[in-house]
């Protein structure tokens, strides 16, 4: 990804690096009669990033959905979900506090319906500043928000992904899920919903070169160059490009879908990620053209979906590919969530 500071100096080696992986949190309140997460201002969103050691760097929004792009990566904000997705050494989990009261308070929701908190293994979490320097932290101040989640680990060590949500695996316990019901006073909580994610890192060099200053003199021209804009066509999109270097843009839909691509492009640690919740039967089309846009040697990729989403059967079809492309797939896990089904999959590129 790429961000304010996108180039720091590191007392390992005393090389450049900067954290392209992300800690991204979701949480979807409990429906209540004229409650809109937009009615938080704008002042007020600002307050609650200083938290987070970040700031608004552009905005833009369709009916649905407001997108800000912040200088450490992006905020999603719905009639009922936030999305906070932060890179670097920021700290997103400090300010869940500070939400949970600006939802009660300004917007009107009460109850959190439901959690989500992920994020790839960091490449130096040592960096990390507290509650970010170890899950089981994460974990921790989580449950001081929302009682007793569920927490998950998939994948290999040096490439594992963490999980945390308040949905227990389907078949063990439902209590929470009851309760869930019980606080909906009858609402209808569940709509169809779908992410997709890829987080690449190794990429090559060339590609990464576009997003400098040096290479592209704004970031509409990177975002040309390098076949962003035809990922998801009919997207409006919101690109910025940093100073030396680094990128990041989010994509607005008339639906209400969105995509956000962060690019960290310095060779010694590059990295990008891409996500949509675009509802789509099959996300052949979209993981080739990301795979084709940035050409990486190695990505996670991981799918949920609702049973109700056109997405549904998505994660059940990904486990099917023992490759994509010139890609060989070295790991995979598949969970079916009191809600969501879920893929994880590690891909590396096949040797020469």
């Amino acid at each position: 990804m790429a961000e304010t500071e996108i180039i720091s100096n590191s007392s390992e080696n005393n090389d450049q690096f900067f954290e392209g992986v992300e800690k991204l949190i979701e949480i979807w309140f409990t429906p209540a009669k004229n409650a809109d997460l937009r009615k938080i201002t704008r002042q007020q969103w600002e307050n609650v990033l200083k938290i987070v050691r970040c700031e608004i760097i552009s905005f833009t929004q369709s009916e649905q959905v407001d997108a800000y792009v912040l200088s450490e990566s992006s905020m999603f904000v719905s009639r009922r979900r936030w999305i906070l997705k932060t890179c670097g050494t920021t700290t997103p989990l400090r300010c869940v506090r500070a939400v949970l009261t600006l939802a009660r308070d300004v917007a009107g929701h009460a109850c959190v319906h439901n959690v989500f908190y992920s994020r790839r293994e960091f490449a130096r979490p040592a960096a990390q500043l507290s509650p970010h320097d170890n899950f089981d932290t994460e974990v921790e101040l989580l449950d001081s928000f929302f009682g007793d989640g569920r927490a998950y680990i998939m994948g290999p060590e040096k490439d594992c992904w963490y999980l945390y949500t308040l949905l227990p695996l389907e078949g063990t316990v439902d209590a929470l899920e009851k309760e869930q019901r019980e606080v909906g006073n009858g609402c209808d909580m569940s709509e169809p919903d779908q992410t997709i994610e890829i987080l690449m890192s190794d990429l090559d060099p060339e590609v990464m070169d576009i997003f400098t200053r040096a290479a592209s003199e704004d970031a509409a021209h990177a975002t040309r160059k390098s076949g962003i804009d035809k990922i998801i066509p009919g997207m409006v999109i919101d690109d910025f490009l940093f100073d030396p270097c680094g990128y990041s843009m989010n994509g607005v839909a008339k639906d209400g879908c969105y995509m956000t691509i962060h690019i960290t492009p310095e060779p010694t640690c590059s990295y990008v990620s891409f996500e949509s919740n675009v509802p789509l039967s099959s996300y052949d089309e979209v993981i080739a053209r990301v795979l084709q846009a940035f050409r990486p040697a190695k990505f996670v990729l991981t799918v949920f979906a609702t049973p109700d989403s056109p997405a549904a059967e998505a994660p059940r079809r990904l486990t099917k590919f023992s490759s994509l492309g010139s890609f060989e797939q070295k790991e995979a896990q598949y969970c079916r969530f009191s809600g969501y089904e879920l893929h994880y999959a590690l891909y590396c590129k096949f040797p020469s």
